[in-house]
């Protein structure tokens, strides 16, 4: 049988047997450090079970030679009546070079998923470190807001006012709006404008006419603010603006562009505003959430000059 044909038909299924073994020891090789040795011993900082396990790998590795026998035959079966022929082992280096690629592979991928994991974890802490303090400050804003809106329809109530009936109406709009949307980091423009026309509404029932000049443009569909985030310098505007002695108007803009909100108030200072730690509420947290929720995306100017209390807020928008 020293033909090729006999000859290749004696070594086959020896290569069939090298092929498998060079595969399936690197692929058992690569699930074993990335699941067992890798968790088990190197990230709980058993670096030493971990090298002395790596060594001994390798050493399986230089033995079997799974690459070199896989590229060549050293013990084909020879043919009938032939002496076996004693083949010195050598030194694969291939074999070695694949098993430290594998080892290195495991251990970068597993190194990298467990970074992926602690940054995903960072990144949910953080959320919900900014949802807490968010909550925080809207529980802050409601209690301020309603007891201010309350007062004067207890006002309209006892001047028996026909506008009472209206009042509640617009004030149970408003508290729907609280309780239901703002739970949300983000609501459609429309609710919000909604619910300042309807508190300007209320505050306008104990004004002169013509006191209010509300004007919003633009189109507002499609555009997402975070809920009551202009509320606070609609109510500084009532709460500091209004006199009851002089007919004094304020201005309130709202106005809407492709990827932009401008909002603009300007009233006559005729009390000065409270410290913000005494009612707990103000612009101090008005520019906690502006901070929050529009990082780098926000613009907010506030003056006083000339006894004018202005403010100039903008929003970008996606």
């Amino acid at each position: 049988m020293s033909n090729g044909k006999g000859y290749t038909e004696l070594i086959a299924p020896a290569t069939h047997y090298s092929y498998w073994l060079f595969c399936s020891c690197y692929i058992c090789l690569f699930y074993f450090n990335r699941y067992y040795l890798m968790p088990g011993f190197f990230i709980p900082g058993r670096y030493g079970g971990y090298a002395a396990m790596a060594v001994a790998l390798c050493t399986g590795i230089f033995f079997l030679q799974p690459f070199d026998r896989l590229l060549r035959q050293k013990w084909a079966v020879p043919p009938e009546g032939a002496e076996w022929v004693y083949v010195p082992p050598v030194i694969d280096i291939t074999s070695l070079f694949i098993f430290f690629m594998i080892m290195a592979l495991g251990a970068a991928i597993t190194t990298t998923r467990r970074w992926q994991l602690t940054e995903q974890r960072a990144l949910t802490a953080e959320r919900e470190k900014i949802r807490a303090e968010l909550s925080f400050l809207k529980a802050q804003v409601h209690p301020h807001f309603l007891y201010n809106t309350l007062n004067n329809i207890y006002t309209l109530a006892l001047t028996k006012n026909n506008y009472t009936a209206d009042s509640i109406l617009r004030l149970s709009n408003i508290m729907r709006y609280i309780t239901d949307d703002v739970i949300a980091d983000y609501v459609p423009l429309p609710q919000e404008e909604a619910c300042i026309r309807d508190y300007i509404a209320l505050q306008q029932l104990r004004l002169r006419p013509g006191t209010v000049d509300y004007q919003v443009s633009g189109e507002m569909e499609h555009k997402l603010i975070s809920p009551l985030i202009l509320m606070t310098f609609v109510e500084n505007v009532f709460k500091y603006g209004i006199s009851k002695h002089l007919p004094v108007p304020v201005t309130i803009r709202l106005s809407i562009k492709d990827h932009q909100i401008d909002f603009f108030c300007c009233n006559r200072i005729f009390r000065e505003p409270a410290p913000v730690n005494s009612c707990g509420v103000g612009i101090a947290n008005t520019r906690q959430r502006l901070a929050l929720l529009y990082p780098q995306k926000h613009v907010l100017d506030i003056t006083t000059d000339n006894n004018l209390y202005t403010v100039r807020l903008t929003l970008l928008t996606d």
